[in-house]
């Protein structure tokens, strides 16, 4: 047997390598989420990173980078466990007009991206700004979620609820105050709802899209 393959499958204490590995690399999102979240991610470097996971340096840069890895990684988590979750609810309500699609959206991204202040603060705030890979990082997921809003645009349109026409501008415009009311709600739960946000964004995501 190679002596690769040896290491990777040897264990200590019942739990493989691979086991090991995966373990710390969750240690250290779960500090990256409590760190950047709460006390930025300008003032968190690696030290304080490995110190609040209970790793090495060394186990860091077995798993990332750079801190702007783990900062881009915790985005990216959030990111496309909200997407796979709001194209779930659209396949559970294929036939849902649009005001009940774009709520069922609204209400799923609010959920995955705001039930955290810390992930809140860290996609709304800590990522803006840091450098040109966050930046394209970012700019890639507003991307997906822009095409996904004007995709549903021109979804009715064929259902009849709205007029064929560039549903580009209305589209980036809805994404903005879906995050800025996303943001706003992280910072002012007890004072406004959850339902009040929804209800808001959504009135503007049907204004937008059937506006003649």
């Amino acid at each position: 047997m190679p002596r690769t393959e040896a290491v990777a499958r040897r264990t200590y204490g019942g739990r493989s390598a691979a086991d090991r590995k995966a373990e710390r690399r969750e240690r250290l999102l779960e500090a990256g989420l409590h760190l950047f979240g709460n006390e930025g991610y300008a003032t968190s470097s690696i030290e304080k990173l490995c110190t609040h996971a209970g790793v090495s340096t060394r186990n860091f840069y077995e798993e990332f980078n750079s801190r702007e890895d783990l900062l881009i990684a915790l985005h990216a988590r959030a990111n496309e466990r909200s997407f796979r979750a709001v194209l779930a609810a659209f396949a559970d309500n294929a036939d849902a007009g649009l005001a009940e699609r774009f709520e069922l959206a609204v209400r799923t991204f609010i959920h995955t991206m705001a039930s955290d202040a810390r992930l809140a603060r860290i996609a709304y705030v800590e990522m803006i700004g840091v450098s040109n890979s966050v930046e394209k990082h970012r700019m890639a997921w507003r991307a997906r979620w822009w095409d996904m809003m004007v995709a549903e645009a021109d979804r009715a349109v064929l259902r009849g609820e709205a007029q064929a026409r560039d549903f580009r501008l209305p589209a980036l415009a809805v994404i903005a105050s879906v995050n800025e009311l996303v943001h706003h709600y992280s910072l002012n739960r007890g004072r406004i709802t959850l339902d009040e946000v929804i209800a808001e964004v959504v009135r503007f995501a049907v204004a937008a899209v059937t506006a003649p």
